[in-house]
């Protein structure tokens, strides 16, 4: 079922700004919008998953979504909310990034129907446009003074930055706005999306398009999501929280939604979540009879998840979770593989003992002492009297052996004492 996409935004928290008359053009029937992704890594980060919900809500509102990549704005470089200039990256650097991205975004989006949404490449209209032909035929048209009184302008200026601001990010918006243009011309695109930061960039496009055919389009900004305790969203201790499994496996993703704070879930769950109003306030009513079940978490995680990774990856998230916080059983461990196994007890003790060793099977006791979990025959023996000694989650007794065959993917042993004292056993040297 089609939506007022404007009034979708609206109630997600996902509406900062729009232009006069922007809503009234989206209820005239299909329009056309694009949002620019820059291709300074080889994967998009969760920091990008609010402009790919803006798509995502635009196509289902029954409008056609264009993915820019900045396969040339890339080269130069966004100054939008920085404070200093970044390293320009090469050519080839920039190409495999953009294949990269291009094959994220295409797990979001609907290639097909009616409104089929269409990745487009800026560096395809500027490679063989050249210096002299944009000066004369873009740049007389936007005055330096219109530049300067943009924020991303001003703000490096005065930002107490003595490097000041290259010419080069000078004419990103110079750069950027002609997207928009050319976009317009020969797409038919009438409206540019983007966070709030890009504000000024989007309207130098829509100034273009004015002065140079005297035609209309239109802008509509989201909020910058700021999380509750005043740090960065998207970032951890550990860095960036990436889309790409290689740079942050489906399990750390997971955790990432699953430890939102109580004071941010409800905002990420309207603004990631593609349920219904009805759904999330649903989930929302239930969250708050008990907390401390984390229900919003949960919801939002597995949706984002499987979304991102696909149902395999989140069933291999959730069971690395209930490894750690739950019952997990064997079956559920042997489903893991290396690197998760790695990244769940990242910070717990870890120890190694050789492989070959447990051929012919090593009592538990010698186990506990030899691979470093516990200090002495003694203390291991009264751990087992105890019967709180676990292997792979599994209790043991003071007469069990240690084989090969109970290596977790022929390599890792999980040992445990109580409830929460892990200690992990490589027998790879």
């Amino acid at each position: 079922m089609k939506t007022n996409f404007v009034e979708e935004l609206k109630w997600r928290g996902m509406l900062h700004d729009a232009m006069p008359g922007t809503e009234e053009q989206l209820n005239q029937g299909m329009c056309k919008a694009y949002i620019g992704f820059d291709p300074t890594a080889d994967s998009l980060g969760v920091g990008n998953l609010v402009q790919i919900m803006t798509l995502m809500h635009f196509q289902k509102a029954g409008h056609q979504p264009y993915a820019l990549i900045g396969g040339a704005t890339g080269m130069i470089g966004d100054p939008s909310g920085k404070s200093q200039e970044r390293n320009l990256l090469s050519e080839d650097i920039l190409r495999h990034n953009q294949d990269c991205q291009k094959r994220q975004l295409e797990k979001f989006l609907s290639f097909e129907g009616e409104n089929k949404a269409v990745i487009v490449n800026n560096y395809d209209w500027f490679k063989d446009f050249g210096f002299l032909d944009f000066i004369r035929d873009v740049g007389k048209r936007i005055t330096v003074n219109y530049m300067m009184s943009k924020d991303s302008v001003k703000n490096r200026i005065s930002g107490g930055n003595h490097e000041g601001m290259s010419f080069t990010e000078f004419t990103y918006q110079l750069i950027q706005g002609y997207d928009f243009y050319y976009l317009w011309k020969h797409h038919g695109i009438q409206l540019q999306m983007g966070g709030s930061d890009q504000w000024g960039n989007i309207t130098t496009g829509t100034e273009l398009i004015r002065r140079i055919e005297g035609g209309e389009a239109f802008a509509l900004t989201t909020p910058l999501i700021k999380k509750s305790d005043g740090t960065k969203f998207g970032k951890t201790e550990g860095g960036n929280i990436w889309l790409d499994p290689k740079r942050t496996s489906p399990y750390k993703f997971y955790q990432f939604w699953l430890n939102a704070a109580d004071a941010d879930a409800p905002g990420y769950l309207k603004i990631f979540s593609m349920k219904t109003r009805e759904e999330i306030e649903s989930i929302m009513a239930e969250h708050e009879q008990d907390p401390g079940r984390r229900v919003l978490q949960k919801a939002l995680a597995e949706e984002v998840t499987e979304r991102v990774h696909g149902k395999e990856a989140l069933e291999q998230a959730i069971n690395a979770s209930q490894i750690l916080f739950g019952n997990a059983d064997i079956q559920a461990m042997r489903a893991l593989d290396n690197l998760t196994i790695q990244e769940i007890f990242e910070g717990v003790g870890q120890g190694k003992l050789d492989s070959q060793e447990l051929t012919e099977g090593m009592p538990i006791a010698q186990v506990l002492v030899k691979s470093g979990f516990i200090a002495s025959n003694n203390e291991a023996r009264r751990a087992l009297q105890e019967n709180s000694i676990s292997v792979n989650k599994q209790k043991v007794g003071a007469e069990s052996m240690v084989q090969t065959a109970d290596l977790l993917n022929e390599r890792y042993l999980l040992l445990q004492r109580g409830k929460k004292n892990y200690y992990l056993v490589d027998t790879q040297s």
